[in-house]
């Protein structure tokens, strides 16, 4: 087996497999935390959606609410068709929830602001996060987080915003892992298939921002784990070996991002 064959067969999985070992996490983790359901960030997108649908089919559509969280003028009209969509699709419950106002507030409350685009884009998911976490504490539900392993790994997410859940269901699988499982389950095609986007700003894409697809960053990571030299990893998917070094470097800088805060041993 070449270096290649081995990358795509360690990204091989059945879904159907891996469907009812995720509905079975859902429903035995829920039931540990003595909560009654799941409230989930419904972007409208992937991996929101498919949380969405998994979620309904371990605990059930009345034990599921949706958040829909849009921004104004960033918010794309077409991720506010598909949230509602799915919502209908399943018969969950949905709220929705325009950030603007919230968002305009923090804005008047601090000088400078705007200076430096980031920060401000990643008030956004934290924001985000505090309606999520209101409307779990309202209903003793948790809150399941919608990140992918792909975007575990290199990092992109923001530390206490969308990074921030009591369960993530796809934390272990990649983006193209994802989309296996949504066409196992019946996530509308158009969904499956539009090019996602974190919506922190206009027209934002999250492969435009990373530099590479989905496709070749879940290779490049498939073949860190199988501990390859760079190099092969660089041939067999044909990027270049800086590449492989820069996404190897994401996920050594954002291992700050998972876990509780570092502690000082005292005793």
């Amino acid at each position: 087996m070449n270096i290649k064959e081995k990358i795509e067969t360690s990204l091989k999985i059945d879904p159907d497999k891996v469907r009812k070992k995720i509905v079975k996490f859902i429903r035995n983790n829920i039931e540990k935390a003595g909560e009654e359901g799941a409230v989930i960030g419904l972007s409208g997108g992937l991996d929101s959606s498919t949380v969405s649908y998994l979620c309904v089919e371990a605990i059930g559509e009345e034990k599921v609410l949706n958040v829909f969280m849009p921004e104004k003028n960033i918010t794309e009209t077409e991720s506010k068709k598909d949230a509602e969509k799915v919502s209908e699709d399943l018969d969950t419950g949905l709220e929705t929830v325009q950030i603007t106002p919230i968002l305009e507030e923090i804005k008047k409350a601090i000088e400078p602001w705007g200076e430096n685009k980031l920060a401000v884009a990643n008030i956004k998911p934290r924001i985000r996060m505090t309606i999520l976490y209101y409307y779990a504490n309202l209903h003793n539900y948790l809150v399941f987080g919608t990140s992918n392993k792909s975007e575990i790994k290199s990092g992109y997410f923001t530390k206490y915003g969308d990074g921030a859940s009591d369960l993530d269901p796809i934390g272990d699988l990649y983006k193209t892992q994802v989309r296996k499982i949504a066409r196992e389950i019946g996530v509308p095609k158009n969904i499956i298939n539009k090019p996602p986007t974190a919506g922190l700003w206009k027209g934002q894409r999250d492969e435009k921002e990373l530099g590479l697809p989905y496709k070749k960053i879940d290779r490049i990571y498939a073949g860190l784990e199988l501990g390859l030299d760079h190099s092969e990893i660089a041939k067999a998917i044909n990027v270049k070996q800086s590449e492989v070094e820069k996404f190897e470097k994401k996920e050594k800088n954002s291992k700050h991002k998972l876990g509780r805060p570092p502690l000082p041993e005292l005793e």
